[in-house]
Parts: C-alpha cells; structure tokens; sequence
C-alpha cells in the first residue's frame, strides 16, 4: 500500500469533526444525478417488450435475441469495478461526464442500426457507459452531502431502482407500439444531452471523493454506505485493468455458452468449450487478484460468509426477474397475440410488486431476520411460479401469468432487500464498501446469466415454442425452491447492525 503523502499545510487541514461547507447547487445536481442514473436502470427492461419487433426488424436469430439483453448486462456489471477505481483515481466529476456521454453516443448508435452487429456493439458501449457513469455518479452524491443530508440523498438515489423498472417495461411497450423499437434508444440521446450540458456547472470539480467501487448499479439493491471522502490520485498506475478484462471476457464465455446450448446441445463441443474457457479464465482471474497490489476485487469478501449468501441471493433473484420479464414478453407476444404496448401495461404490476416486496422486506428482515426473509422470499418466488410452470402456456394471461408473476416479484423484492443488508449488516462497517462492490455486480451478472439459460431452453431459432416456455418457467420455480432450502443453511444467525446507509437495518 503506498504511503500517503505528508501535507505541507498542516494548519489548514479541515478538522474531522467539521463537516465541510455546503454546496448550494447540491440538490440540483442530485436530480441531474439521479435522472442520469435512471437512464441506466430504463436500459435494463426497456428492451425486454421490443424484443419481437427487433427480431422482425433487423432479422435477428435467438443467439442475437439474447445478446441483445446480455451484452449491456454484461459490461454494466464486469466492468462496473473497475469503474469505480477510475472514479477514485481520476475524479468522479469527469468520469461521470466521459461514462454519460459514452451512454448517449451508444444509444444513438442502436437506434440507427441497420444490422445486428452494430446494435451489439452499441449495446456493449452502452454497458460501458453505465460502468463508468454509476460508480462515479454515486460518488458525487456521497460527497456533495453530509450529516442528516446524507441519508436522505441515498435514499432518492435508491427509489430511482425501483421506479426505472417499473417505468422501463411500460415505456419500452409504448414506444414500441408507437414510433416503433428505435425509440427505446432515441429516448435516452435529449436527456443525455440535457444532463452534459447541465450536469458540468451543478456539479463543481472537486479534489475529493470517496471510493466509488461501491455503488449500487441495482435497480433495486440498496445504496451502500459512504466511506470517508479520499483524495483522487494523480495517474492510472493503481488500476486493475488486467483484472477487469478477465472477469469480464470469462462472464462472457460463460453467457456465450449457454446461449450455445439452446441451439447445439448442452453436451455439445460448441457448448463446452466455451464453458470450460470461462471456469479457466475465471481461475486466472483469482490468480491475479490475488499477486496485484492493487486488486480489482478482493477475494478475501468471498470467504465472509455473509458477502457469500448475499452474493447468492442477488445472482438468483436478479437471474429470475430478468428472466421473467424476458419470457414474459415472449409468450405474451407469441402465444398470446399481445402488442408491444399491452404486454407493457401486463407488466406494471409486476415491477411494482417487486417495489412493494422491498419495502416490506426492509421491515421484515430487521423484525424476522435475514434467515427467515430470505427463505420466505424465495418460497414465494417458487409458489407464485409454480402456476405458469404446470398449466398449458396458453391459459389466459390475466388469470394465471399476471397473478403468478407479479406473486413471484413480491418475494423476489424481499430477496433483494435482504441480500444487500445480509452482506453489508452482518459485517463490520469497514468492510462494506468492498463487500457491495461484489453483490452489486453479481446483480448484473445474475441477468446476464439468467437470460442466457431461460433463452436456450425456451425459444428455437427464432420464436419461443410453448413447451420450451413451460419448461423454462418450471425451471425458474425450481431454482427459486434450491434457493429457498439453500438460505438458512447459507445467512449466518444474526440481524443486521446499522451501516449508515439509507436502508441499513436497525
């Protein structure tokens, strides 16, 4: 660890106890913060509705269907640490404004695209983007607020999860049914605009900022605590480049894999070796992190048990609401005949219902414990699926895929309450930080993950078949039910303790 630098000022180093002086442009620059981090979670579910239409239009097979959903994922969360570390070492304020302008540029880039290569490749900036812009984005509201201010400003930051779901499958219908699928991109180029050039004179340069690997990029995850504001270093000499590629590269094997299952066969050579690549490169990942004086991730977290559980919980809880909406919309659209827009308005009530299952699982895992809110979160994922898994999937979709989905979501909500205060509750404040850099990037890598399986045991080469829907469904309620079993056995005994956070437990 290198030595800090001695100061030459000694008498003019602020006191710990004083806070700094307020900065009167801070709640405007929240609102910009927060409306550039909402674009990020839109882009999550936005897509999912227009997914048809993009097949038809641009002639896309399933590999490319899934990769569409997978590849923003995917950079969002691999790269999303790395991320942070720039934030530290080259300023929040810049990287904010170099991540949002990548963001807008791609979606520009996808909604012209004539082909399926140049959407993948917008969609991969796009993920890019979104790696550099959250971490960085809430490092900035960590450090433009202070004291009671503080909590409050998290708390904003965090409702945006929720409501960018819930408004990300709505609009995604409307815009599809209405202007048409390019719309789901164009929508994000005005307000990434607007936000650079507003966000440069809300948001002043400031010498510091604290460690901004810890941002939640969850829509529903909740906001970790702040750590004590750090000076940006000078240069990039403490990155871990080496080991964000490899993260990401050995993600990208995997979802490359089973996605390659759907079409060659889960035995296949094709389906194999990219498999076996990935647990390969996943290897030399840890073997690296662990000579870098610098680690991108510190695999230590991986031994504390709470960071394990909470890891777990949010990889299968998001994998199952990312898959929900994906053959949701599938089977809404081919099997029921809906339009983009209706299929949208079916899905309202599921987002909020996953909001709802939040909060309530806020109370319930400080009353009955992350133990007992885990499990009965995922029992509930598991019973309100069971429906759609053993009826014929063209049973009516108001009374069995509504109610059984948005069931489902309540618990799932639970489940992501009580994984992000599982690994930041049950450990000591110090350690939160690193540990919700990990959790929140299993929650972008679980909907890579997920989307890929359910794709390839759903759908053929183009089009979902009815029974491959049922099949994949029943395989959601499957691992929703090993998860339920798995959570005692994994949550240590214990509640949570306060971290200071907006959602720390009491």
């Amino acid at each position: 660890m290198p030595t800090p630098e001695p100061t030459t000022e000694p008498t003019t180093a602020p006191r710990p106890d004083v806070p700094p002086p307020r900065d009167p442009r801070r709640w405007t620059a929240l609102a910009l913060i927060c409306a550039a981090q909402f674009m990020l979670v839109l882009d999550v579910t936005v897509v999912n509705v227009a997914l048809p239409a993009l097949a038809n239009d641009l002639d896309l097979d399933r590999t490319a269907l899934t990769w569409v959903v997978t590849a923003y994922t995917l950079c969002f969360g691999g790269l999303m640490l790395l991320g942070g570390r720039l934030a530290d070492a080259l300023g929040a304020r810049r990287v904010l404004l170099t991540g949002l302008a990548l963001f807008t540029a791609a979606s520009l880039a996808c909604g012209l695209a004539p082909n399926a290569t140049v959407l993948l490749g917008g969609r991969v900036a796009q993920g890019v983007g979104a790696a550099l812009l959250s971490p960085a984005a809430l490092a900035l509201v960590t450090t433009l607020f202070h004291g009671s201010e503080r909590p409050k400003a998290l708390g904003a930051w965090a409702a945006i999860g929720g409501t960018g779901s819930a408004v990300g499958v709505l609009l995604g219908g409307a815009l599809t049914a209405g202007p048409g699928w390019p719309w789901i991109f164009y929508v994000n180029v005005p307000v990434g605009v607007a936000l650079l050039l507003a966000l440069p004179e809300a948001v002043a340069p400031a010498p510091a900022s604290p460690p901004a690997h810890l941002a939640p990029a969850s829509p529903l995850a909740s906001a970790s605590p702040p750590a004590p504001a750090t000076r940006a270093k000078r240069g990039t000499g403490g990155l871990d480049v080496p080991g964000a590629l490899l993260v990401t590269a050995a993600t990208g094997a995997l979802v490359y894999g089973l996605v390659r299952a759907g079409g060659s066969g889960w035995t296949s050579a094709a389906s194999l070796t990219p498999l076996f690549g990935a647990f390969a490169l996943y290897g030399v990942f840890a073997a690296v992190e662990r000579r870098s004086r610098t680690p991108l991730m510190d695999l230590r977290m991986l031994t504390r048990r709470p960071v394990v559980a909470g890891s777990f919980l949010m990889l299968v809880a998001t994998a199952l609401l990312i898959s929900f909406f994906f053959l949701g919309s599938m089977r809404l659209q081919h099997v029921h005949g809906f339009d983009a827009l209706r299929t949208g308005l079916l899905f309202l009530p599921v987002a909020l219902t996953t909001a709802v299952g939040a909060h309530l699982g806020s109370r319930l895992v400080a009353t009955a414990g992350p133990r007992a809110c885990a499990t009965g979160g995922m029992a509930v994922a598991a019973l309100g699926c069971l429906p759609v898994a053993l009826l014929s999937p063209d049973s009516g979709p108001w009374t069995t895929l509504l109610p059984a989905l948005a069931t489902a979501a309540l618990g799932l909500g639970a489940v992501f309450v009580t994984a992000t205060t599982t690994a930041l509750g049950l450990i000591t404040p110090h350690e939160a930080g690193r540990a919700s850099g990990i959790v929140n990037t299993f929650h972008e890598l679980g909907g890579s993950v997920g989307v890929a399986v359910v794709s390839s045991v759903a759908l053929g080469a183009t089009a979902p078949a009815p029974d491959g829907l049922t099949t994949a469904f029943a395989l959601c309620t499957g691992a929703a039910a090993v998860a339920a079993l798995a959570s005692p056995f994994l949550i240590p005994r214990g509640r949570p303790h306060p971290t200071g956070g907006p959602h720390g437990m009491h």
